[in-house]
């Protein structure tokens, strides 16, 4: 005998809400019909699958593994029905797209539109998330695909290339090395470097680029770190260091409000690359192909 369907359910909401009354609100049952479901999976199992505490339930380390296994089952699951409705047509029903906060202010605006009008019957969730969230939810199957930049851990991943994307230093409008066309690893040497902090890959992308790193960056510890691109380039404008910017945001206008000057960098491709990522074997491989077409159209203003 098999676990049903719908006992991995009420299994995967019990973990997920921790107690039974909340799991079985969740699943839209009464409290004992969740109970019975998650014994007779014990049943099945031979084991069982939480420890029913004062506190709350804590899964058994045989619930566990059957919580891990549970997923990828009900991923595919799901992946099967959405697979049904939408036979013969790509992009249309439900689609989870994950983006890093690098890319998504600067690419989706004019990619949404497009978007759009190509496919109607496409409902689209977004999720702004840093790489290594990203990834983990594809994997774990709550997210369809990702828009992120490599180089990045892409075991396990398949993906399609949207475009290369130049990274560029940015200095205070003042500083000596704005008045030079271009800027080398050995002036950013002598420099205090201002990134973003730790977790986002353009931080890595950058040092690698221009084989860097902030120790060897004019401080032996890194005076300031932003959360964010637009604070980032504010830092940068009050003269507290220099660091690198994507093309497409300086593209998309975020250098214009501030007394910043952009240079390019003289290295050997100071670059990242913007790609459509999902699961290896994933029936989306399709219309994450797709995806990245249509990002590529809206990066160079091809239209439907």
């Amino acid at each position: 005998m098999l676990p049903t369907i719908r006992q991995l359910q009420y299994l995967k909401l019990l973990a997920e809400h921790g107690a039974f009354g909340r799991a079985a609100d969740a699943a839209h049952v009464t409290q004992p019909t969740l109970s019975a479901g998650i014994q007779e999976l014990e049943r099945t199992l031979g084991a069982p699958v939480v420890d029913r505490a004062r506190t709350g339930v804590i899964l058994t380390p045989v619930g566990e593994e059957a919580l891990r296994r549970a997923t990828v089952i009900l991923n595919e699951a799901e992946e099967l029905v959405e697979a049904a409705k939408n036979a013969g047509q790509p992009l249309t029903g439900r689609f989870r797209l994950g983006v890093i906060p690098t890319i998504a202010p600067f690419l989706l605006p004019g990619a949404l539109p497009l978007l759009r009008e190509r496919y109607p019957k496409l409902r689209l969730f977004l999720r702004e998330d840093l790489t290594q969230r990203l990834i983990a939810q594809l994997k774990a199957g709550r997210l369809d695909a990702a828009l992120i930049a490599l180089p990045f851990d892409m075991a396990g991943l398949e993906w399609a290339h949207v475009a290369d994307d130049e990274l560029l230093a940015a200095t205070p409008a003042d500083h000596p090395l704005a008045r030079q066309a271009s800027v080398s690893s050995q002036d950013l040497e002598r420099e205090d470097l201002i990134l973003l902090e730790d977790g986002h890959c353009l931080r890595e992308h950058a040092l690698s680029a221009c084989r860097l790193t902030p120790s060897r960056a004019g401080t032996r510890e890194e005076p300031f770190a932003a959360t964010s691109l637009p604070t980032l380039v504010q830092m940068v404008g009050s003269g507290l260091g220099v660091t690198f910017l994507p093309q497409m945001a300086v593209s998309a206008g975020l250098a214009e409000a501030a007394h910043v000057a952009v240079r390019p960098i003289e290295a050997d491709h100071p670059a990242r690359e913007i790609v459509v990522a999902w699961r290896a074997g994933s029936n989306r491989r399709a219309e994450g192909r797709l995806l990245a077409d249509l990002f590529r159209d809206a990066r160079t203003g091809v239209q439907a």
